[in-house]
């Protein structure tokens, strides 16, 4: 892979982020503002003037946003607008795509993860991910969410049990498998498969989460739990999840950015961007004229 990512240094402190005279876009970078007036906080995740080549095609372009701690943004667009691809960048997922070159920084913790010396596997512990399909081990649903404890060094089965036990809890899947866990993960129904890889990312102690569409291959009554279960993973985590149900995004979300060919068209709190959006072109998609 190309990567010829710049190493800029991160803001010192606050959530003042370089973007255009309207702080809801996202397209080109230019005076100080900031996006949450009264949230001082530093943005668990930054990103600035961020472009993303796969070959020749040039997938994301000057991308400014920040994610606040604790909070779930929704990333809506419609498809091949570079939402998917932009969640990805957030773990160094697009690494293991061929011919990607990126420009531009990504600060997690006030870290450039682009930087040299960058420790990806560390990273993506701390910045976790579901996908769009469930993926379980073909391993039992024990040995599963054990999976990555036990390659980050933990052997002791009293340490393990306690972990599978809190994280199968966490995604609210321990009471309908407690008495099978030795039983094969692949024997589960879809809704609890997905929840299992949650269950799996939350076992490695993560700090934020990343879902692509979770909820795209689940019936209406699989959905609704996920969704209840992201309202209360951001008790506790960062959640960034990418959505073509327009719904779902006005449902689950705090702050929602609109994508379209590449570029973030608007950014901000959900119920702004729903209600009063900035932008004719963010109002015609979320209204159904265009998808």
């Amino acid at each position: 892979m190309v990567n010829t990512m710049t190493l800029a240094t991160p803001e010192p402190s606050g959530l003042n982020v370089k973007t255009s005279i309207n702080p809801l876009i996202g397209d080109v970078c230019g005076d100080d503002v900031t996006l949450h007036p009264g949230d001082t906080s530093f943005p668990v995740i930054h990103t600035e003037n961020l472009n993303l080549w796969f070959g020749e095609a040039h997938i994301l372009q000057n991308i400014c946003m920040a994610i606040r701690q604790n909070r779930v943004t929704a990333l809506i667009g419609p498809s091949g607008c570079g939402k998917s691809t932009l969640l990805r960048c957030f773990n160094r997922m697009n690494d293991l795509i061929d011919h990607t070159k990126i420009t531009g920084e990504v600060t997690y913790d006030r870290e450039n993860i682009y930087a040299p010396g960058t420790d990806v596997v560390l990273l993506r512990k701390k910045i976790g991910m579901v996908f769009q399909k469930p993926n379980p081990f073909p391993k039992s649903i024990y040995e599963n969410v054990a999976y990555g404890p036990r390659v980050h060094g933990i052997r002791e089965r009293c340490e393990l049990d306690r972990i599978v036990e809190k994280s199968l809890r966490d995604a609210a899947l321990w009471e309908e498998v407690r008495d099978r866990l030795s039983q094969s993960a692949m024997g589960l129904s879809g809704g609890q498969q997905q929840r299992l890889c949650i269950a799996r990312t939350l076992a490695v102690g993560p700090e934020v989460i990343l879902m692509d569409e979770p909820c795209s291959a689940l019936d209406p009554i699989a959905t609704a739990k996920i969704e209840n279960l992201i309202e209360g993973l951001k008790q506790r985590y960062t959640v960034i999840i990418v959505t073509h149900n327009m719904q779902q995004a006005a449902r689950v979300s705090d702050d929602t950015g609109f994508m379209y060919l590449g570029k973030l068209v608007e950014f901000g709190a959900t119920t702004q961007i729903f209600e009063h959006p900035g932008e004719e072109l963010t109002e015609n998609y979320i209204t159904g004229r265009f998808g």
